[in-house]
């Protein structure tokens, strides 16, 4: 039992006196650059699964 209180000590004062918070403002940038870089990815992925399925129907409308 003791080391399970010991545990949650330790973890709580890690929380709070070891961890460093972003600020509001390096979140927010963050936030920015995930969502650009999601829109990206989301237009690659569109990009390849148009060019595949158009590439797929000119072969099997060619059969």
């Amino acid at each position: 039992m003791k080391k399970i209180v010991k545990y949650f000590k330790d973890s709580y004062n890690e929380l709070v006196h070891k961890v460093s918070w972003p600020t509001s403002k390096e979140l927010s940038s963050s936030a920015v650059v995930v969502l650009f870089a999601s829109i990206i990815i989301a237009l690659v992925v569109f990009a390849v699964d148009f060019v595949f399925e158009h590439a797929m129907r000119f072969v099997y409308n060619n059969l």
